[in-house]
């Protein structure tokens, strides 16, 4: 076994362990505020989609399916009309919990960079705090661009390396480094899984590097927005 696959697969693992207590450990987390994120995701992408109707949606790395969740209720608000909701991820205790909370939509046990999906098949494809546990990521942007319609937008959400080593930074990296671990280890019983984020993020792309990578694959960035001092980025790209 190489050492992506095994690097892969030790995430997956991760992912499967802490499954059940996910979506409490988010909340915690982040005091709620990913969810005017993810709603700020879907909104600007709906916006800058030029079809409304009979829309097909892909959530890769979609996990315990919160993120199908928003596009259910933001397309309802936008007046947009989704067919079809497709959840693609490597962990099955992730998806068992997906499949509970969103029975509206198909779930596929897959990797990002090996999807199981008919070429042209999305109009949006989505990943929410998901691309920086890919291994092979320029593979996975690749397959992104494979499975997006002509005129399809891939919205991502993910927590980018900053640059910014300031103030703002410092106050930034000690929330990262010493509370987020701690309030993770405790509300999930998995310290291991969440003194791996933080190092996730230091080992990941800067925004700019993230956009050259989408643009190497074909896609035209059409927007960046960074929030709460930069912890979290939404990057907004089009196959032409």
């Amino acid at each position: 076994m190489d050492e992506n696959r095994q690097k892969q697969e030790k995430i997956v693992s991760m992912f499967d362990e802490i499954a059940s207590t996910y979506d409490v450990t988010n909340r915690v987390l982040s005091m709620g505020i990913d969810k005017s994120w993810r709603k700020k995701g879907c909104d600007k992408t709906l916006k800058l989609l030029d079809r409304n109707e009979n829309l097909t949606v892909l959530d890769v790395a979609c996990g315990t399916g919160d993120m199908l969740q928003w596009w259910n209720d933001r397309a309802e608000a936008a007046g947009a009309k989704i067919d079809r909701f497709i959840g693609v991820d490597p962990s099955e205790g992730m998806l068992g919990v997906a499949r509970e909370k969103v029975p509206y939509a198909e779930f596929i046990v897959a990797k990002a960079q090996d999807m199981p999906v008919s070429d042209e098949t999305a109009d949006i494809l989505s990943i929410s705090y998901g691309i920086r546990n890919v291994v092979d990521r320029q593979e996975a942007i690749d397959e992104f661009y494979r499975v997006l319609k002509p005129g399809g937008i891939v919205s991502i959400l993910e927590f980018t390396k900053r640059e910014d080593r300031g103030l703002k930074g410092k106050v930034v990296d000690f929330y990262m480094h010493r509370i987020l671990p701690t309030l993770g280890g405790l509300v999930s019983r998995n310290y291991a899984a969440y003194r791996y984020l933080p190092d996730s993020i230091e080992g990941f792309l800067t925004t700019d590097m993230l956009k050259k990578e989408l643009e190497t694959a074909g896609f035209t960035v059409e927007y960046t927005e960074a929030f709460s001092m930069g912890i979290s980025t939404l990057l907004i790209a089009k196959k032409i």
